[in-house]
C-alpha cells in the first residue's frame, strides 16, 4: 500500500495534467488570426497540421484525466484501489506510459513546427525587406508565438504525466514483489 504523500501527489499531478491539458485545448481552438491587409485572409489551428495533433494530445489527455480522477481520489481518500483485482494498476502502468509518450510527442511537433516556420517566415520577411513593424509579420508571430505557448502548457501536463507514470511503476514492482515477478 502506498504512503498517503504519494497517494496525494499522484492526484495532484493528475488534477495538475488535467488542468494543463484544457488549458492547451482553449489555446489551440482560440488560435485564429485574421491579416486584414491580405484582403482578410484567416489563419487558423486546423490550417497546421502539428497544431491540430497538439489538440488531439490535449483531448486524449484529458480525456484519460476525467477517466483516472474518480479512480485517483478515491485510492487518495480510502488508501485502496477501487477495483482490487489488479486491473487497475496495469491500467494505470500502461495508460500513464502511453499519455505521457503522446503528451511528449505533441509537444516536440507543436514547439517544432512553430518554430520552423516562424523561422522560414522570419527569413522571407527579412529577404522581402518588410519591417518588423509590419502588421503581417506581427499577427504571423502571434499566431505562432500561441501555438508555442499551448505547447508549452501541454509540456506541463506532459511533465506530471511523466511523473505519475514513474510512480506507477514503482508502485506497481512493489505491489507484484519486485520488477520481473
Amino acid at each position: 500500500m502506498a504512503s498517503q504523500r504519494v497517494a496525494n501527489s499522484m492526484l495532484v499531478l493528475r488534477i495538475i495534467a488535467l488542468a494543463a491539458s484544457v488549458a492547451t485545448i482553449a489555446l489551440v481552438v482560440t488560435n485564429n488570426v485574421k491579416f486584414e491587409s491580405l484582403n482578410d485572409f484567416e489563419w487558423k489551428f486546423q490550417d497546421i497540421m502539428a497544431f491540430r495533433y497538439v489538440l488531439a494530445a490535449a483531448a486524449i489527455s484529458a480525456a484519460y484525466g476525467l477517466i483516472q480522477l474518480p479512480f485517483a481520489v478515491y485510492y487518495a481518500v480510502k488508501q485502496k484501489r477501487l477495483i482490487r483485482n489488479g486491473c487497475l494498476s496495469d491500467f494505470d502502468f500502461i495508460g500513464d506510459k502511453v499519455i505521457s509518450l503522446v503528451l511528449a510527442s505533441a509537444v516536440g511537433a507543436g514547439i517544432g513546427v512553430s518554430y520552423e516556420i516562424k523561422k522560414s517566415l522570419e527569413d522571407t520577411f527579412k529577404s522581402e525587406g518588410i519591417p518588423k513593424s509590419d502588421p503581417i509579420r506581427s499577427t504571423a508571430n502571434k499566431f505562432l508565438d500561441r501555438g508555442i505557448i499551448a505547447s508549452s502548457v501541454l509540456a506541463l501536463a506532459c511533465l506530471c504525466m511523466a511523473i505519475v507514470s514513474l510512480i506507477s511503476s514503482i508502485h506497481r514492482s512493489r505491489s507484484r514483489g519486485g520488477l520481473f515477478n
